[in-house]
């Protein structure tokens, strides 16, 4: 399937951001020119199709963000006012925030289009998730993974959202066997927050939901951790919040807990004077 935003290379705006690389395929379902959709998780839209389903989600690959240049270079090895090509926002602010004196510019299209414009000299360097790499198999592209701590991802990054018609009983139940819950508990609380906050997909909008197993006593048991940022499009300003909660898959209200901490974590950020940044990103 070929969607919009595979084929239409302008900077994605406000007036063409929700659904520009999944509207395409859930119209394929909805026409029944297929069963069962696969979507990137981030370029799914927060507001769920009233005749869709998302009923899965795999083992989630790595969250990181890769600096990907000729040489391999570390970000601060870069030279200065080096030009850095992403399509991002969140990216971009979050660069500005460490290296103010980068030229950050924007790109489109797929990973070996912008890897042929950085060779071309349009860009000393561009910035690409590392789970897509990994898919690729491009395991020899000279490229450093960008720490956590200087790169959170955008909600739902790495994982896969599977959706199928919600009629259709079938696919519902096949398809869900491949769920992992706690994966899904994280891109949930994650997408939860993106949704609180009315984000979108192109405010400054970073955020990470990981489950750890902690061991007090003699009951072992999970938490589900939430961290998040909002930034300025300069990014001179980053505020940032997290939360965590108890986590039990095994129970009938992980996907409520999930939600709650998405929401908490969210109000946090709005009481820092989280708003006014998304509105000034759109």
């Amino acid at each position: 399937m070929v969607s919009s935003g595979d084929v239409d290379m302008r900077p994605i705006d406000g007036k063409r951001s929700v659904g520009v690389f999944t509207k395409r395929i859930q119209q394929a379902l909805l026409d029944d020119e297929g069963d069962v959709a696969v979507h990137s998780m981030k370029d799914l839209p927060t507001e769920a199709h009233p005749r869709l389903r998302m009923v899965a989600s795999p083992a989630r690959e790595t969250v990181a963000d890769c600096l990907v240049s000729p040489r391999g270079l570390e970000l601060d090895a870069l030279p200065n006012a080096a030009r850095i090509g992403t399509g991002s926002r969140r990216r971009a602010a979050q660069l500005l925030k460490l290296r103010p004196d980068l030229d950050v510019q924007p790109i489109r299209g797929n990973v070996q289009t912008r890897l042929q414009k950085m060779r071309d000299g349009e860009y000393d360097a561009i910035v690409l998730a590392a789970a897509g790499i990994e898919r690729l198999e491009m395991h020899d592209l000279p490229r450093v993974e960008l720490p956590l701590e200087c790169m959170l991802p955008a909600p739902g990054q790495g994982a896969l959202a599977i959706e199928v018609r919600g009629d259709d009983a079938d696919a519902v139940a096949v398809v869900s066997q491949i769920n992992v819950p706690r994966s899904t508990a994280c891109t949930l609380a994650e997408r939860t927050l993106l949704s609180q906050l009315h984000g979108g997909c192109l405010a400054p909008i970073a955020a990470l939901g990981t489950v750890s197993d902690v061991s007090a006593g003699e009951e072992p048991h999970s938490v589900l951790h939430l961290v998040a940022r909002v930034l300025s499009l300069d990014g001179k300003v980053c505020l940032e919040s997290e939360a965590d909660t108890m986590l039990d898959v095994a129970s009938d209200d992980w996907q409520s807990t999930a939600n709650a901490l998405g929401r908490q974590v969210a109000e946090m950020l709005i009481d820092q004077g989280a708003k006014p940044l998304i509105e000034a990103g759109r």
